[in-house]
């Protein structure tokens, strides 16, 4: 029996409750962040998951219809494409959120991504779907938050680890916690993450109506102050921000990070390793408050970090090591988290 399985891109829209028609549109005619539907035709891995609205994991196989949306990504890792790379309707899925494009580059440590055949735009009073007709709008206020930020030498670096002790630890103080993820190719999970470590409320760009942060500069900010203006008015005591793979990917972190202007209280770069930090502090010119991730995962990485780049380095991952990350916090938050 075939299903259609909505991805997460789609968890801010009400196809669950609200009708709409299908329909093929011109190419001339799409854009970023179109809610398409597209038929599953081959499945080359039972790791061909679709990520559903609520963050569960779904099998999909033949036959089945995925309602995704219209996007890019630009992984280091895993993938490079972009819905401007589909030929003959033909598409694939750029990660398991239902971000739909093609690949034009591929790791070859990965399963092969199940192949997809494009129905047709989401169609409702002869006008076709977008991200946008479902996104969060705030106009007035302005960004005050302190915040913990979180960057990364790419992805994959123990940015969403380490945000899940932060969470945790400024919860556990009784604190009112915000969870952000402001760029990235919009999987949930990251963000759910965020919500099971402690945090009251959850928010990424999605909610603002990007499919990835692969967009123009002007399109990114232009989304994310209303984000950012919503946030501060929720009026949260601290913000855990991560702001995706390293600052010069071309994901908008380093818009990220300006937007998020003189609120930021404590940065947190997660490397990959020793090396790496030397490369993002000196490309991007900055220095963080405090390094993680696998760059510090023995002791030795984490003498090696200082020596490299002068930085303090914390294993995160190490329970002997949380006493020392609170009190980071602490110092940069300027409170008691005893």
């Amino acid at each position: 029996m075939t299903q259609i399985v909505a991805g997460s891109l789609a968890r801010i829209a009400d196809f669950d409750t609200t009708s709409f028609d299908t329909s093929p549109i011109a190419r001339s005619d799409w854009t970023t962040g179109d809610y398409v539907v597209a038929e599953v035709t081959e499945t080359p891995s039972d790791m061909n998951l679709v990520e559903n609205c609520i963050g569960d994991m779904i099998p999909v196989a033949p036959g089945d219809r995925i309602i995704g949306a219209l996007g890019c990504r630009a992984a280091t890792l895993e993938g490079v494409g972009s819905w401007r790379d589909v030929r003959h309707d033909r598409m694939q899925l750029l990660t398991g959120a239902g971000l739909l494009g093609a690949f034009t580059s591929y790791s070859a440590f990965l399963p092969e991504p199940a192949s997809l055949r494009y129905q047709g735009h989401i169609v409702r009073g002869g006008r076709k779907a977008t991200m946008n007709d479902f996104a969060l709008q705030c106009s007035a206020g302005k960004y005050t938050v302190p915040t913990i930020l979180l960057i990364g030498t790419s992805m994959s670096a123990g940015k969403t680890t380490t945000g899940r002790l932060a969470c945790e630890l400024l919860t556990s103080a009784g604190l009112r916690v915000t969870g952000v993820k402001l760029t990235g190719a919009g999987r949930y999970r990251d963000i759910l993450a965020f919500r099971d470590s402690g945090a009251s409320e959850i928010f990424d760009f999605v909610d603002v109506g990007l499919p990835s942060t692969v967009v123009p500069e002007d399109r990114f900010r232009a989304a994310i102050r209303p984000l950012l203006r919503h946030i501060a008015s929720r009026q949260p005591d601290v913000a855990v921000v991560e702001a995706g793979a390293s600052p010069l990917e071309p994901y908008n972190g380093a818009a990220a990070i300006d937007e998020l202007n003189n609120s930021i209280s404590c940065t947190i770069l997660c490397a990959s390793d020793p090396y790496a930090v030397v490369g993002v502090q000196k490309s991007f010119d900055f220095s963080p408050d405090l390094v993680a991730g696998p760059a510090t995962n023995t002791s030795a990485a984490i003498d090696l970090v200082e020596k490299l780049s002068g930085l303090r380095g914390i294993n995160v991952m190490d329970p002997d090591s949380v006493p020392e990350f609170r009190s980071v916090l602490a110092a940069k938050l300027n409170l008691k988290l005893d």
